[in-house]
């Protein structure tokens, strides 16, 4: 009766990844697992999470850790799994989500470096893992997982790095980016707006927290990239999630358009953007949006145009020729916030600003609208 005992015995590291690996190859040319093939590798996913993790009655041992990883990455498991993630079961799919993670936190014992070993090796070396988790939200199985891996690994430049410079057909060296060369619009970064804008109402929101991520968390990467590719970021976000249909999708990219234009680290970006006479028509179009948080969401924004003291031509113009509309606006819009003191203490500040605008003719002519 030995053979009944032997089907429950712990499969060693290389054993599990080799055993996986395999099964996930076949996997990697069909539409769907057998269900003998399905419940292998949920068996062998499971044990990989508990030794990476451990479990309330088993302590992790460091070795079979640091064994496991170190065959993960050699056998290039973690590109199969997830390029196939979407054919896995939910309970799979959420185990290969807690397994990446692991890895990518992964510290090895004694190890004075800052960075984990094996996202940093991931990063340098196999960066088609990060791409391929972007890809994750080409379908809706695969999304939620990917995201979560994601938005942890995004703690590192590196990781938003690769999803930024990007390019179809060319091979990704991060020791060698050059970022004064403009972006082609093609590469993974540029499909958030896509999936964004197209996704079903989860998958929106969650492409919309990674692409937030990307965009806030890594600041000077991202302050040097939209200041050269300045002229197409704006035209997609501007048109495509400024604009969406989405109420959701609308009103957060207003926010977080907001939130950069704010940042000390997008100085020369916000300059830029509210030096653009068509940037200020959009605003004060959103500031007459029926949906009172997109309208106030747009407020932020057009109160850094009217506070800027070196308004372009353009700007200053389109301000002093709608001067009486505008003040006869602001003083009743959004009334209902009686209690805000900051809104209510910046719409006083504004009307003030601009009941004292002069005519336009002395104002220097507008700046180029692309990032100094």
């Amino acid at each position: 009766m030995a053979f009944l005992f032997a089907r429950n015995k712990q499969k060693s590291g290389v054993d599990l990844v080799k055993t996986t690996s395999e099964l996930m190859q076949k996997l990697d040319s069909e539409d769907k697992a057998s269900p003998k093939a399905e419940e292998e590798i949920a068996r062998n996913l499971t044990q990989m999470k508990i030794t990476l993790q451990g479990t309330p009655e088993a302590e992790v041992n460091p070795d079979q850790v640091q064994h496991l990883v170190t065959y993960l990455i050699q056998d290039d498991l973690l590109h199969l799994l997830v390029t196939n993630l979407h054919k896995l079961p939910f309970e799979s799919r959420k185990d290969t989500q807690v397994i990446i993670s692991n890895i990518f936190r992964y510290q090895a014992p004694g190890s004075t470096s800052t960075e984990p070993v094996a996202l940093s090796h991931i990063c340098y070396r196999k960066p088609e893992i990060i791409l391929a988790l972007c890809h994750g939200y080409d379908r809706r199985e695969s999304f939620m997982a990917c995201g979560g891996v994601l938005r942890e690994a995004l703690k590192r430049d590196a990781v938003a790095a690769i999803i930024l410079y990007h390019e179809p057909d060319q091979t990704l060296d991060l020791s060698n980016i050059d970022p004064s060369t403009p972006a082609s619009g093609k590469g993974v970064f540029w499909k958030f707006f896509y999936w964004i804008d197209k996704g079903a109402f989860e998958l929106s929101a969650d492409a919309f927290n990674t692409f937030r991520e990307i965009l806030t968390r890594n600041k000077e990467i991202i302050a040097m990239f939209i200041q050269t590719n300045f002229d197409l970021f704006f035209q997609k976000y501007n048109a495509i999630l400024v604009q969406s249909d989405s109420y959701v999708t609308k009103r957060q990219s207003i926010k977080l358009l907001g939130e950069l234009l704010l940042d000390r680290a997008n100085y020369s970006i916000m300059c830029a953007y509210v030096d653009s006479g068509d940037n200020l028509k959009l605003c004060m179009n959103l500031l007459r949006d029926d949906r009172k948080m997109v309208s106030y969401e747009g407020f932020h924004i057009f109160k850094v145009f009217v506070a800027n003291p070196n308004k372009s031509a353009a700007v200053h113009r389109i301000l002093y020729n709608n001067k009486d509309r505008i003040l006869r606006f602001l003083p009743n819009f959004l009334h209902d916030r009686k209690e805000d003191d900051q809104f209510n203490d910046e719409k006083t500040y504004l009307v003030k600003s601009i009941d004292q605008l002069g005519p336009p003719s002395d104002v220097p002519q507008a700046s180029k609208n692309g990032a100094a």
